[in-house]
C-alpha cells in the first residue's frame, strides 16, 4: 500500500471520519488489552503497511469531565523517552487528549508485555520538534502528508519517564473502567 497523497482528500472533515477514527480506536483499544499487546501493537495502514509501526495506549484524564480515556497512538522510542504526534490525521484541529495532557501531563501509557508505564507529557518546543520531526516521518511517512493537509503545526509531544505515585491519569477515577477515545473533537474533552 503506498504513502498516502500530499493532496487532502475531499470529506476528511466529514463527521463520519471522526466516527470511523473513533470506532477503530475502541477496537485496537480491546485488542491491544486483551492480548497485552500481541494485537493491536502495530500499525499497518497507509505507510505501515510495509512498515509496521508501533502503538501504545496513552490514558488521559478529560480536562473539563474528569472522565478517564484511552487513546491508541503511534509512538517514536527515543532514549527512555516515548514521543507521540498529535496528528489526528490530518483534520483541522489538535485532538482532545492533546488538550487533556496539557491539563493534566502526569498519566501512563500501555506497551507490549507492559501493562502500565507511568510518564510525564510535554509539548516539544520549535527547536526539539525541528529535531524529531524527521525521524518520526522516517518511522511513519503518513505524518508528511497529514502536517500538509492541515494549517496547524501539528505539535509533537515527549513522554518522558516518571516515578508512580500510585494512581493514574492523574488519580480522578476509581475503579479500573476508562472510556475508549481517539482524542478526536467529539469526544475526551
Amino acid at each position: 500500500m503506498p504513502a498516502l497523497p500530499k493532496d487532502k482528500p475531499e470529506g476528511l472533515e466529514k463527521p463520519i471520519v471522526a466516527k470511523m477514527i473513533k470506532h477503530g480506536a475502541k477496537a485496537n483499544v480491546r485488542l491491544f488489552r486483551l492480548t497485552n499487546g500481541r494485537l493491536g501493537a502495530k500499525w499497518r495502514i497507509g505507510a505501515g503497511w510495509r512498515k509496521p509501526v508501533p502503538v501504545l495506549l496513552l490514558d488521559h484524564v478529560g480536562r473539563k469531565s474528569r472522565t478517564r480515556f484511552t487513546t491508541p497512538l503511534l509512538y517514536l522510542p527515543h532514549g527512555s523517552d516515548l514521543v507521540v504526534v498529535a496528528s489526528q490525521g490530518g483534520l483541522p484541529k489538535n485532538p482532545q487528549w492533546f488538550h487533556n495532557l496539557v491539563a493534566t501531563p502526569d498519566t501512563t501509557v500501555a506497551l507490549p508485555r507492559e501493562r502500565v508505564r507511568p510518564v510525564r507529557a510535554r509539548v516539544a518546543g520549535p527547536e526539539e520538534r525541528a529535531r524529531l520531526w524527521p525521524l518520526l516521518v522516517d518511522l511513519y511517512a503518513d505524518f508528511d502528508s497529514y502536517q500538509a493537509w492541515t494549517d496547524r503545526e501539528i505539535p509533537v509531544v515527549v513522554l518522558e519517564p516518571r516515578v508512580s505515585t500510585g494512581s493514574t491519569s492523574g488519580g480522578s477515577t476509581t475503579g479500573t473502567g476508562s472510556t475508549t477515545d481517539t482524542g478526536s473533537t467529539t469526544g475526551g474533552e
